[in-house]
């Protein structure tokens, strides 16, 4: 039996049930699930490993990578950027880079971008993957790109390329990178063990990851999926674990504890209000998470609906059954979500990475446990 820590009361007992039931039938090697609602945190659960000889416990400390679940935080500091008056999601990407504009992208807006239709879910062509580690060259190469399909015409999902075209917007406008904002402006102010390019100091509580034992399916391989997954180039490497953790990659590569995300996201689940202020406008929560396209993914085999960056769950239901809930899953299966219907928020890690896209049904059998202790 597997031992389980963290708080859960009698109400949520079936969450901790599942939390178990994934132990037990040897899905997991170490995770954590938390749930806030109404603002408050009701269940914070973590068990199992943090490295793969299983000697490190898996604890409230554990930094886990959570891939794609970044573009969520992306996503939320670009919808910041517009509450403040400071970006438009209507206005277009080369109004605040001009370089952008090239290769017929003049039109190609902000929300556009964020809701992966651009045409630039990744390189078609060779290129070292240790140029991803070089955020200049990256986003030159964008900006010189030509786009893959017609932008605006479908969505095909970005998943590395997102957070330079994001990442760029936002450090055109703002000035800082995204990292450092969400340091600055998030993070430590409010207590929140998230982040985007991964100091030295915090790398030895960073669990182990273990990959997936099988590949995920794509279904039918087209030129826009095999750019953004397919290639040898697709992703970063050649410069080992300890430089990608480093590495300020908006769409890829947050570490984050589940306590910290599901904070954060319990605050666009609650009108925006995180301990005490506000840190997103109703308004513009409603306008982040609105849908943007929704039909058939060119790069994902599923039919998606997608808001400004966030992922939305009235087409793929993976976070209960509520339309307006919005989110984002990551690569092996971590998620982050938040339902403004009923307040609820949550997030879940773990080291054990599973093969598939979006819906692992370790955390949607935890969320399922959860809308039904409500």
């Amino acid at each position: 039996m597997t031992a389980i820590f963290g708080t859960c009361p009698p109400t949520f007992s079936a969450v901790r049930e599942a939390f178990e039931a994934n132990f037990e039938r040897g899905a997991e090697m170490g995770a954590r699930f938390s749930l806030v609602h109404g603002g408050e945190v009701v269940v914070d659960l973590w068990a199992g490993y943090a490295d793969r000889q299983r000697t490190k416990p898996f604890d409230d400390k554990t930094l886990t990578a959570i891939f794609s679940s970044t573009k969520a935080i992306a996503a939320l500091l670009i919808a910041r950027l517009v509450d403040a008056g400071k970006l438009d999601y209507g206005q277009t990407v080369a109004s605040v880079w001009p370089e952008f504009a090239q290769a017929g992208k003049a039109a190609i807006t902000i929300e556009q971008a964020m809701s992966h239709q651009a045409g630039l879910s990744g390189f078609p062509d060779p290129m070292e993957p240790s140029l991803w580690f070089d955020w200049d060259a990256i986003c030159a190469k964008l900006a010189a790109m030509a786009p893959l399909w017609p932008p605006g015409t479908a969505s095909g999902y970005h998943p590395v390329t997102f957070g330079y075209i994001a990442g760029e917007i936002f450090r055109r406008v703002d000035g800082r990178t995204m990292g450092a904002a969400l340091r600055q402006d998030l993070a430590v102010p409010f207590d929140l063990d998230i982040w985007i390019g991964l100091p030295d100091s915090e790398h030895d509580r960073t669990a182990d990851m273990q990959r997936p034992n099988g590949p995920a399916k794509f279904g039918v391989i087209n030129e826009a999926t095999r750019a953004a997954f397919l290639t040898p180039w697709s992703s970063a490497g050649g410069r080992g674990q300890a430089e990608w953790r480093r590495a300020e990659i908006p769409s890829a590569n947050g570490h984050a504890t589940a306590l910290g995300l599901a904070r954060l996201f319990g605050a666009l689940a609650n009108d925006g209000w995180l301990d005490g202020e506000v840190i997103l406008s109703p308004a513009l929560i409603a306008e982040a998470s609105r849908e943007r396209i929704r039909g058939q993914d060119l790069v994902l085999p599923f039919e998606m609906s997608w808001g400004a960056g966030f992922m939305r769950n009235s087409a793929v239901k993976v976070w209960g059954q509520g339309d307006q809930t919005f989110g984002h899953s990551g690569w092996g299966g971590s998620c982050v979500f938040a339902d403004p219907q009923t307040g609820l928020s949550g997030a879940y890690v773990m080291n054990r990475q599973s093969p598939d896209l979006i819906g692992d049904p370790r955390p949607r059998a935890l969320i399922a446990a959860a809308y039904g202790s409500l």
